[in-house]
């Protein structure tokens, strides 16, 4: 039975559990997004979510205890520097976990887990508008040439990137 087994053991021992973890965060860490199976995206979020909380307050102490679980040297400085920098306001979910399918060879489910303030694709913040667009219904029998125009905006914008 498992009463009160709140984690996912990965079909590991407890040391090689840690190590997996902690090489899966510093990957994570550096790359700012990896693809791994679904169970070990949704064991590193736990993992890491309260890590890089504790990276929030840059204080030698919170440096020493991140540490202690990345052991290594290079992540600690980037989680310190550029991520922290970049999740400096938010009040948690720093990860997103997105589901890609299923591994030819053996059928595992993947997922590819990034930090949240790092894929731009999904930013909302900075949403582009140039003006108010006309709303028009399907089939009005509308103009040629009001249905060009705002084709030739979206080329515009596309070409301004």
């Amino acid at each position: 039975m498992r009463h009160g087994k709140k984690f996912n053991h990965l079909g590991r021992k407890t040391g090689h559990r840690r190590a997996l973890l902690a090489n899966l965060a510093i990957a994570l860490i550096e790359h700012k997004r990896i693809n791994t199976t679904l169970a070990k995206a949704k064991a590193l979020k736990q993992y890491i979510e309260p890590i890089i909380t504790k990276s929030k307050v840059n204080t030698t102490h919170s440096r020493r205890v991140v540490f202690s679980y990345l052991q290594n040297k290079e992540a600690t400085k980037e989680l310190f520097g550029t991520v922290s920098a970049a999740i400096g306001d938010r009040p948690g979910g720093y990860t997103r976990v997105i589901r890609t399918g299923f591994r030819a060879s053996d059928g595992a489910e993947m997922a590819l887990i990034e930090l949240v303030d790092f894929n731009k694709v999904y930013d909302n913040s900075k949403t582009v508008s140039k003006g108010r667009r006309r709303r028009t219904r399907r089939g009005s029998g509308g103009s040629k040439a009001e249905v060009a125009a705002p084709a030739a905006t979206a080329v515009d914008v596309s070409e301004e990137e």
